[in-house]
């Protein structure tokens, strides 16, 4: 398992939260916006109109806020975006530079079309104060401080309680000390708040691996997946070895084999994955599959761990290569 490490990130209007989870880093090739719209009495407003126009290609993205006044648009490329939502002729726009991330932008509309300028001088210093805090809580974390870094997160969560990215990385820090029940407890938060929350799916499916509860974590991977596909990403290595490894342990080798053939193709570099694809072809009696992988495995990581296996099952198999 990965050491865990937590970046920092850019915070655009309300929120931008982005986060590598303990063996599960971010995996869309696409990002997503999201937010609420709200009235000047802070009260939330339905079926505001919400346009997303990307400027270098002028496309545009349009959806409307439900009832609580939210709204989300998934499968947007990187770029440029200028942001607007309306309604009964009021409207406020935000520039937003998106990448493979979430960002979540929010609205106040009043009369007029835009916040008075002490208003805007509060919720900047609102939206300072949460950028700081998650800040904190990602230095926190990569400095061994797990209880105090919990605690950032947790301030920002009062301020932003549907930041699920907050509760995948408290998630990651009770998967970093084997906290099972409160890691599953965390992971679980982050989906009620957020039904799309890759990260907190595969952070679910390894904690139910470590647990031997591989039906359980099989179901975690696969929604991880499914959720990944439907933002237009096809996964990073690292997520889909993971993925192999559950169906692996679940004995479920045609998945796994799809899996781990998938991961070497995103990273023709990632060792672990050759070494997993080779036994997966040699539980499959594709031997000279097998030795390939194996060989392949030798070649990229001779000190690895896995290395003295693979090198045997290489000499043992080689007679068998075409």
């Amino acid at each position: 398992m990965k050491a865990l490490h937590i970046g920092r990130a850019a915070i655009v209007s309300v929120l931008v939260l982005a986060l590598l989870a303990v063996s599960a880093p971010a995996v869309a090739q696409t990002g997503q916006l999201k937010g609420k719209v709200v009235d000047g009495q802070n009260k939330p407003l339905a079926d505001a109109k919400v346009t997303m126009l990307h400027v270098a290609t002028n496309r545009k993205f349009e959806t409307k806020t439900n009832r609580s006044g939210e709204w989300m648009q998934i499968g947007l490329a990187p770029g440029d975006y200028t942001v607007t939502a309306e309604k009964d002729g009021m409207t406020q726009s935000f520039d937003v530079k998106l990448g493979i991330e979430t960002k979540e932008v929010n609205f106040s509309l009043q009369k007029g079309g835009q916040m008075s300028a002490d208003a805007a001088k509060k919720e900047a210093e609102r939206v300072e104060a949460i950028k700081a805090a998650f800040a904190q809580g990602a230095d926190l974390t990569n400095a061994g401080k797990y209880d105090e870094a919990i605690a950032k997160f947790n301030e920002v969560i009062a301020q932003v309680p549907k930041c699920s990215e907050c509760y995948v990385n408290i998630g990651a820090i009770h998967s970093r000390r084997q906290e099972w029940p409160q890691a599953e407890e965390a992971y679980k938060k982050a989906i009620e708040v957020n039904p799309d929350a890759v990260e907190a799916y595969n952070g679910l499916a390894n904690v139910y691996n470590a647990q031997k509860k591989f039906k359980e974590a099989q179901a975690m991977s696969d929604e991880a997946a499914k959720r990944t596909a439907a933002s237009g990403g096809s996964g990073s290595a690292e997520s889909l070895y993971n993925q192999g490894v559950i169906a692996w342990n679940g004995n479920d080798f045609q998945k796994a084999l799809e899996l781990f053939t998938a991961a070497v193709k995103a990273d023709e570099k990632h060792a672990e994955a050759h070494f997993m694809l080779g036994q997966v072809y040699l539980n499959l009696g594709k031997l000279p599959e097998a030795a390939k992988e194996f060989e392949t495995y030798t070649k990229i990581a001779p000190n690895g761990p896995n290395a003295d296996k693979a090198k045997s099952n290489f000499e043992m198999l080689k007679q068998y290569i075409k």
